[in-house]
């Protein structure tokens, strides 16, 4: 009887074993029977090989006991996304494919505010607020536990479109470096971000700003984040 998995998918999900591997998974069955008994070649030979049968066969029911479950699934994530109806997509990896799936039974839920921070936490990693603005039928997303855009923004709004209600709206809110944050430091301190690098917080490489440099810290403030740019950037 033909199976009824498509070609390659289950090839893509399963790690095949390799000759080599099979070390990891060896079982001594020699140490169960007495010297006298695998000392003859021929039994040595029977117990090694049954060795590595017995440790690849142990290897796979933990391997399939594994697909019985979203957090833990690889090749068995196809099985999952028919069951909810997601189409697979092998350019995601395992941990996104699963966030997608994880979400989806979320969906399954009422949609509450807990709801949706929670699938915001799941797909990013960032702790987020949901902020509603009810006269509007509004909603915003939030993201207070990092600067910047976090990562899986696409697969969040689709996540969202699918369990929100139909008719609220929503949309994204990130968190970048203010002034105020930065007072406590001097320009010399600064000298190990980029200026992209600056505003989420991130190192990137040496940067001189040069042209910075013979202005006051207070006077900066006063000019914006996209006019100390230019500024910086003048004769760079």
């Amino acid at each position: 009887m033909y199976g009824k998995n498509k070609y390659g998918e289950i090839y893509y999900g399963r790690d095949p074993t390799k000759a080599g591997d099979q070390e990891e998974y060896y079982v001594d069955l020699k140490r169960y029977v007495p010297l006298f008994v695998w000392e003859k070649a021929e039994m040595d030979a029977l117990y090694t090989a049954q060795g590595y049968e017995c440790g690849l066969l142990r290897h796979y029911v933990a391997d399939l006991l594994d697909q019985c479950f979203v957090r833990t699934a690889t090749w068995g994530l196809v099985r999952w996304e028919q069951v909810f109806g997601i189409t697979t997509n092998f350019f995601l990896t395992y941990e996104q494919r699963r966030e997608v799936i994880l979400a989806k039974m979320r969906g399954q839920e009422t949609t509450t505010v807990e709801v949706i921070r929670r699938t915001a936490l799941a797909f990013t990693g960032v702790e987020a607020e949901v902020v509603e603005d009810y006269a509007h039928y509004f909603f915003y997303v939030k993201f207070v536990g990092a600067y910047g855009i976090p990562p899986n923004i696409s697969q969040l709004t689709d996540a969202i479109e699918e369990i929100k209600p139909a008719h609220l709206g929503f949309s994204f809110l990130y968190r970048y470096v203010i002034w105020d944050e930065l007072r406590p430091d001097v320009w010399n301190d600064l000298r190990v971000y980029t200026w992209d690098g600056l505003r989420v917080n991130r190192i990137d490489k040496f940067v001189r700003w040069q042209n910075l440099t013979d202005r006051s810290w207070n006077g900066m403030g006063t000019y914006g984040w996209h006019a100390v740019k230019e500024i910086e950037e003048a004769k760079t």
